[in-house]
């Protein structure tokens, strides 16, 4: 068996050695934080990226967001038919149910969804945090760049490809071209 009192010993002592040092306290409404880069706070979106295929909604835990489309028929020149296209009417996301897991975000396969590091949209009501396209659009001009690409790292795909057409060679870290197939 141990001495008694030896626990409570040690918690006064971490009491005591607590108390001479300074408080780490920071005046959040007049300071803003110093918020880590890639930090999450309100989803914003890219009108003009998103196809309305519906992958956010479908993929979201929550169910939060909605959307609404109608097809629109667009006449291309040289074509037998006119096409069609969805055209975006209603996108909103629930703020209210939104548990911030980032899934919508990464199954935008066309880089309409992005992470914006504003934290300050608290409101008094509930409703208000059904944010519609036009909101959520507005949090677009707060999005930080992306990151620089390392210039020691592998090609993008995109970008081998267009030096190898335009140099006629190939690019720097791309794998080598293959002979063309003879026919049979």
């Amino acid at each position: 068996m141990g001495v008694p009192g030896v626990g409570l010993a040690k918690g006064l002592a971490v009491t005591l050695k607590t108390m001479t040092r300074r408080s780490h306290t920071h005046q959040y409404p007049d300071q803003a934080p110093d918020l880590p880069p890639r930090s999450r706070g309100v989803i914003a979106l890219l009108t003009e990226n998103c196809t309305v295929c519906m992958l956010c909604a479908r993929e979201c835990p929550d169910w939060c967001i909605y959307i609404d489309s109608h097809k629109e028929e667009v006449v291309v020149p040289g074509a037998a038919r006119p096409r069609q296209r969805n055209v975006l009417d209603r996108f909103d996301i629930d703020f209210s149910l939104c548990m911030y897991c980032g899934i919508c975000i990464e199954a935008c396969p066309f880089d309409a969804l992005y992470w914006s590091p504003e934290f300050e949209y608290a409101e008094y009501d509930i409703k208000n945090l059904l944010h519609d396209k036009e909101q959520l659009g507005e949090w677009m001009a707060t999005v930080p760049a992306p990151p620089a690409h390392d210039p020691n790292g592998e090609p993008a795909k995109e970008e081998a490809t267009a030096a190898k057409r335009a140099g006629g060679g190939d690019a720097p870290g791309a794998p080598p071209a293959r002979p063309p197939r003879t026919p049979r």
